[in-house]
């Protein structure tokens, strides 16, 4: 999309929303956001004591609440099931509490006919797990916290599944998780899912991912009953020749700005395969299917060290993004094996993503 022209700029200015304009100053290339890489990283790392989360711990989703940001995060141990482990961290970087417990399973282990014949899991194994639950992402919506994350049971194909738990539960923290429910349907990968946190004209809207494109549910209710699923209503395509042409995803839920929605994602490279970067869109605020803009490289690229020494080199996959005192935290995961975060002033961060599409990183300096 086109920067705006100072005729265009003069005409829609005192819109509602409508974006600053960028002076070209003595410097003003030095104001183009980054995310940060803070030295901290990785800010969560296996336990080899635990035996549930000894061996990986990545992908986390996080809701910021109570003045603290909140982590889910996916755990492999031993048994090479995955589990979701929580830890908190008040500035979004320290982690200041950690369970020694998971605080969702969903698979208690792996089932007796995959120790049998366990090549079948090879077939849709996903970050290194045999079954269980997978990238968990986290959506409050009034008094009830809703997580959407991906079902494996070792054998058939894996599904998005969503559960629920009361927000007073949740940050006292009483696991007390609604039932499971599996809404995307039977015989097709569908992963990625997320919810955004408002309705939008009446309707949840549901983010996620069939190969290789995003797609968009509007749905009356989240009930999901006997044979209910998601269709994949609508669709935001990977780009031809571009850092995204193989396959996107939807990584945090959105964040809602003035501009609109904010959306972390994720994207493959068809000139790069075997890596994972990451993105931003802003989409519409009242109609989301439209993306009214979205980053021409990468905001994120795997390059620092944990990011390239684990189960699979070359992966950062984001799960979650809260806002903390006008800073935007994006949490990932490194290698499929560690927790990371990346950061920006907000506004920056938009104003760089709706004038040049590019906001670059930064890496730490050693």
């Amino acid at each position: 999309m086109p920067r705006h022209s100072n005729k265009s700029y003069k005409k829609n200015r005192k819109r509602k929303g409508y974006p600053k304009k960028i002076t070209k100053k003595r410097g003003w290339k030095k104001t183009v956001p980054t995310l940060h890489k803070p030295p901290k990283n990785p800010i969560i790392v296996p336990i080899k004591e635990h035996g549930w989360e000894s061996r990986q711990t990545f992908n986390p989703a996080v809701l910021f609440e109570d003045g603290k940001a909140r982590l889910l995060y996916r755990a492999i141990g031993e048994d090479g099931v995955s589990r979701l482990g929580y830890a908190g961290s008040y500035d979004g970087i320290n982690i200041d509490e950690r369970l020694k417990e998971p605080v969702f399973t969903y698979s208690s282990s792996a089932p007796d006919y995959l120790k049998a014949q366990p090549y079948r899991a090879f077939e849709y194994v996903s970050g290194g797990s045999w079954a269980g639950c997978e990238d968990p992402r986290l959506t409050r919506i009034r008094d009830t916290i809703y997580m959407l994350f991906v079902s494996f049971d070792g054998w058939n194909i894996p599904r998005l599944a969503i559960t629920s738990i009361g927000l007073e539960d949740f940050l006292k923290k009483r696991w007390k998780w609604g039932g499971v429910k599996i809404i995307s349907p039977p015989g097709i990968i569908d992963k990625s899912g997320c919810l955004f946190p408002e309705k939008i004209k009446g309707k949840y809207v549901i983010l996620h991912r069939i190969f290789p494109n995003i797609l968009i549910d509007f749905v009356d209710d989240l009930d999901f009953k006997e044979g209910q699923y998601l269709k994949g209503e609508y669709s935001i395509k990977v780009r031809k020749n571009y850092w995204d042409s193989r396959k996107i995803g939807a990584g945090a839920p959105p964040i809602k700005t003035k501009y609109g929605w904010l959306l972390i994602y994720y994207g493959v490279d068809n000139r790069d395969p075997s890596k994972y970067k990451i993105g931003a869109m802003l989409l519409d605020l009242e109609n989301p299917v439209k993306a009214l803009y979205r980053t021409d490289e990468p905001i994120l690229e795997p390059i620092e060290w944990y990011e390239q020494e684990g189960h699979k080199a070359g992966i950062v996959y984001p799960c979650g993004a809260v806002v903390i005192k006008s800073k935007l935290f994006v949490f990932y995961g490194g290698a499929d094996t560690v927790v990371c975060v990346a950061t920006a002033n907000l506004e920056e961060f938009l104003q760089a993503l709706m004038h040049t599409k590019k906001p670059k990183l930064k890496p730490v300096k050693k």
